[in-house]
């Protein structure tokens, strides 16, 4: 018999296709609080103590005090592909599986990397509200000029650079081969895929910001990509180039993308993350050269629908003590640690 009052704690309420999975196989509680708030660390010590499964956000910092709280805590199913906010090295060693909602929101970022893309370089956001403020008068030639995304009169093809060449990268080429692009990839780890898709040239990272007209970040948060743009980036970067990010805020140096945007370093930039989140860095939300969304990348209802039954899946998995399908930590299911949680 359990000692815990439920089985599962959700740390913010999923889509219901999720909850009702939950409602048939186990007890559950959910975090009763604000929802644009969330569980602070003092909420999460108490909850991870009560349960055995946490069905986390990526909102959510799950350090190794908290992994050590319950020893019969089974794993943590999180509600995102990205997983930077759990200590999984912690996690592994103490015997705990961590899994990601991977693959169902790939087509839905893309095309909310795609969309930012063109509504950077056609300047639709100073458009839109330049309209409903009332100053749109008469049509005029050199109102709101942007750039062609596609060859435009010249016929001359731009070059979209995508940085993180896995799922979201590849789905983010597909798209600009209906645009007529040249498509530039740098991914270290992902060189074979680079290789494998027409189209796209492999070339490291400082040629790709020389040659991009736009320039797509799509890797992962490591302490290899913590502020990959920085300075040095943004001054390689041509000045008509635009810096789309929907995937970790700090891959970008935010301070020193507001110098380039200020001094025109670069044309613009769009951003669905930032780097201390939800916060931008100061001064970018006075730039007009830029386009500032509440990471909604994945937010459509199917694809929050699949994350919410891919993540309740996860954490019935772990707590009936099975391999989790989608687990980022694999080899903790072999350690003396995970059978000694288990047992």
């Amino acid at each position: 018999m359990s000692n815990h009052t439920c089985d599962i704690f959700v740390t913010r309420r999923i889509r219901r296709e999720g909850m009702d999975l939950l409602d048939r196989e186990c007890t559950y509680r959910v975090w009763s609080g604000p929802e644009d708030a969330g569980p602070d660390h003092v909420t999460l010590l108490r909850e991870i103590k009560d349960c055995r499964v946490l069905l986390s956000v990526l909102t959510e910092t799950i350090d190794e005090e908290l992994l050590e709280a319950n020893d019969s805590f089974l794993g943590v199913a999180n509600y995102a592909v990205g997983f930077d906010n759990i200590d999984v090295e912690a996690a592994t060693s103490l015997g705990i599986p961590v899994t990601n909602t991977p693959g169902v929101l790939t087509e839905t970022t893309a095309d909310l990397a795609w969309a930012l893309i063109m509504t950077t370089a056609r300047r639709i956001p100073q458009a839109h509200t330049y309209v409903i403020s009332g100053k749109f008068k008469l049509w005029g030639p050199n109102l709101f000029l942007g750039e062609d995304i596609g060859p435009g009169p010249k016929g001359e093809a731009k070059t979209l650079g995508i940085v993180g060449f896995g799922r979201i990268g590849q789905a983010i080429h597909r798209r600009a081969k209906g645009f007529g692009m040249k498509v530039l990839a740098y991914d270290p780890w992902a060189k074979d895929a680079v290789d494998e898709a027409k189209g796209a040239d492999y070339c490291d990272l400082p040629e790709l910001l020389r040659r991009s007209d736009f320039v797509t970040l799509q890797c992962n948060l490591t302490e290899e990509t913590h502020h990959l743009i920085g300075k040095a980036e943004f001054k390689i970067m041509k000045k008509s180039a635009y810096l789309i990010n929907t995937s970790r805020g700090p891959v970008v140096d935010e301070k020193e993308l507001v110098r380039a945007l200020k001094n025109h370093e670069i044309a613009g930039a769009a951003l669905d993350v930032y780097e201390n989140e939800p916060t931008p860095a100061d001064g970018l939300t006075d730039l007009d050269n830029v386009v500032l969304m509440p990471h909604i990348a994945s937010a459509t209802k199917a694809t929050r629908a699949a994350m919410a039954m891919m993540a309740a899946d996860n954490a019935l998995a772990l707590l009936q003590k099975k391999r989790a399908p989608n687990t980022v930590n694999p080899r903790v299911y072999d350690t003396q640690a995970y059978r000694k949680r288990i047992s």
